[in-house]
């Protein structure tokens, strides 16, 4: 069988194994490609358009279409929501993600997207409101606080970071203070907020409605 070329996450054509199985017949004479999963094929969670490329061309070809939107979120309580929102930022080719707080965080979720997603770790706010001035990035701050401007209806800033809280207490009161926009989700049940992840996948998407060439995508 030879390279596909349906688009499209394999995961979505049917319930059998994920992947395919070793290239079948001449290799391709092109150095993107691993001799070692095209040997023994390639059951990665990416797309079909990048079955047997190395990690390091995936990343390189990523990486000439990436957004520049940058994702941010708060880690003080080891929060289990971070890996989620490292997967989503891969699946929108995010410019890059921000980890504020402590260093280490639960990777399960990211479902190993996060090798192929540009992290940074910044130890406060602070590291991260001055990494974004010296690149000319507007800080989202993402919280349902009074004052807040709905998502919904708000125009996010094209070059931005989209700063989100942990679970439970949401963004600390020196994330809310130093945004230069403070968007909220709108919400119509019981509960007072709704899981980080899923808030990330809202307000990323919202980015993508509003911003990204709908043409290009997968």
């Amino acid at each position: 069988m030879e390279e596909s070329e349906a688009t499209g996450p394999t995961e979505w054509v049917g319930r059998h194994e994920v992947g395919v199985g070793p290239w079948q017949g001449p290799w391709p004479d092109d150095d993107r490609y691993d001799p070692d999963l095209l040997e023994h094929g390639d059951r990665r969670n990416v797309v079909d358009p990048y079955r047997y490329w190395r990690r390091e061309a995936i990343v390189a070809d990523v990486d000439a279409r990436r957004f520049p939107f940058h994702v941010a979120i708060e880690n003080f309580q080891h929060d289990h929501n971070i890996g989620t929102v490292v997967r989503t930022a891969n699946a929108f080719a995010a410019a890059a993600v921000h980890i504020v707080g402590k260093r280490r965080w639960n990777r399960r979720g990211a479902m190993v997207t996060d090798r192929y997603q540009h992290l940074h770790h910044h130890a406060g706010v602070a590291e991260l409101t001055a990494f974004a001035a010296e690149h000319g990035l507007a800080v989202v701050a993402v919280d349902n606080t009074p004052g807040a401007r709905p998502v919904e209806t708000a125009e996010l800033p094209r070059e931005c970071v989209l700063l989100f809280g942990q679970e439970g207490p949401g963004l600390s009161p020196e994330a809310q203070e130093t945004a230069d926009l403070v968007v909220s989700i709108a919400q119509f049940g019981t509960t007072r907020s709704i899981n980080a992840g899923v808030a990330a996948g809202i307000v990323m998407h919202t980015w993508i409605r509003q911003h990204a060439d709908l043409s290009k995508a997968w």
